[in-house]
């Protein structure tokens, strides 16, 4: 009971960051798209908005977990539950693959890039991109044998799915989808790699910076390093659960659900706290959108302040004149 309290908790305090992160992000996401700073941002949102599903489908189980005495969920509103979690993970994931593809066509084709990712291209791959992940998420419910013969509380992922489907889901969608990041980014790499060559060759010939042009910038390249974070972070973050899921499935006698649902599975749902995280940390423009929001924050904390001590201090004392000198005293706020 001690346990299953312990780990109520955990998923109430980690569902909690992830829907605050993730909301936070998004909101920067949506002032930048706002700003026309790309459709390539559309992709940021989304993922966002998956974490952030995955934040509150989570939150569903902390009521299983912390009541006492336990009360089981009926077995067809945690089959429900869990699909939405899966469907919201998978999105969450097929997004990452969509930015690295995005990323990897705007270095390997610039100009094929520019044409196809516009603002049309970008919501229809997103709407295909639900679709699938709902189709895959509510799999279990069609196909009998992805379903636990028998149920019994409290809610968790293999008290209702069989790991036949962790298996399906680590064939057909994890390994395939890691050997695609892997191509991805080793392709950009080498695309990298060959450009810094060709731009001191044409130094070393007497170019100089000033008469040569690079045609793709830096900034091109600044993607490397939040893409490869970003799959860094998906594989550390699921791999675990699903190989166990596989070793589960080929030794029937092995007893791993408690390992698989209180740790592999957690640390699974807590790559949507790091997602949010990565960009809010590597992606430069969403972290100077950040540290705007945040001094706008601060100036209408301290306008409110000023303004209530004014009020405190009466009509006409000299409180309100220390008032205009503390809104006075931030201008750099007003950037």
């Amino acid at each position: 009971m001690e346990s299953s309290f312990s780990f109520g908790v955990i998923l109430a305090v980690l569902a909690t960051l992830i829907i605050v992160a993730n909301a936070l992000v998004a909101v920067v996401v949506l002032v930048l798209i706002h700003r026309n700073e790309g459709a390539a941002l559309c992709f940021t949102l989304n993922l966002a908005l998956a974490d952030t599903l995955i934040g509150v489908a989570i939150s569903g189980l902390v009521t299983d977990q912390l009541s006492s005495p336990p009360q089981p969920t009926q077995k067809s509103l945690c089959s429900l539950r869990m699909a939405f979690i899966t469907s919201s993970s998978t999105a969450s994931v097929l997004t990452v693959m969509l930015i690295a593809f995005d990323r990897y066509l705007a270095i390997k084709r610039p100009l094929r890039s520019f044409q196809c990712m516009s603002g049309l291209m970008a919501g229809t791959s997103i709407a295909g991109l639900w679709l699938v992940s709902y189709l895959i998420g509510f799999l279990p419910l069609a196909i009998p044998m992805f379903q636990q013969t028998t149920y019994q509380g409290p809610c968790s992922f293999f008290a209702v799915f069989h790991p036949r489907f962790v298996l399906t889901l680590s064939c057909a969608g994890f390994f395939p989808a890691l050997l695609l990041f892997v191509f991805f980014y080793c392709d950009m790499l080498k695309i990298a790699s060959a450009h810094s060559q060709q731009i001191r060759k044409m130094e070393q010939a007497g170019a100089g910076a000033g008469t040569y042009r690079s045609p793709r910038t830096p900034n091109d390249f600044k993607a490397f390093r939040t893409v490869a974070i970003l799959i860094g972070s998906f594989t550390l973050s699921w791999a675990p659960f699903l190989i166990t899921g596989i070793v589960q499935v080929a030794c029937q006698s092995c007893h791993l659900y408690l390992l698989l649902e209180r740790y592999l599975w957690l640390l699974g749902v807590a790559n949507s706290l790091l997602n949010p995280l990565i960009y809010a940390y590597w992606q430069k423009e969403v972290r100077q959108q950040l540290y705007q929001m945040a001094l706008g924050a601060k100036k209408r904390l301290t306008s409110l302040l000023s303004l209530c001590s004014a009020r405190n201090g009466g009509p006409g004392g000299p409180r309100e004149s220390s008032c205009r000198i503390v809104t006075v005293s931030h201008p750099q706020l007003d950037g």
